[in-house]
């Protein structure tokens, strides 16, 4: 088993017991160059609040967007938004990505933030 199918089939056990917990979903997804978050809905079907290094505010805010401060910066805004959107409790969906670094980083923003997970 190859590095990537691993990671997926991480993923999908992660998802199915996020299934029967039946509430808002923070999903992340990594790539080497960005970091992106959005808060998914119960059913999975619609986007509540979104986030990433790729919109202008957290480009801007952050000198690389591919290190442990840039996933910071995503997680406050994600959690603002969320809250926002009137969503205070979230299952965090890591994507089957190892928590650590970036991914870590972005989890422990969202939560000094207000987000409860």
């Amino acid at each position: 088993m190859d590095k990537k199918s691993a990671r997926l089939k991480r993923a999908l056990k992660l998802r199915c017991k996020i299934k029967k917990q039946e509430v808002n979903r923070l999903t992340i997804h990594r790539s080497s160059q960005h970091i992106y978050a959005q808060v998914l809905s119960v059913d999975g079907k619609t986007t509540l609040a979104a986030a990433s290094t790729v919109e202008a505010g957290v480009k801007g805010a952050v000198k690389n967007t591919s290190n442990i401060v840039a996933a910071t910066e995503v997680g406050k805004q994600i959690a603002e938004k969320a809250l926002a959107a009137g969503v205070t409790h979230v299952a965090f969906d890591r994507s089957g990505f190892k928590y650590h670094g970036r991914v870590k980083a972005l989890a422990d923003a969202a939560r000094e933030a207000g987000l409860k997970f």
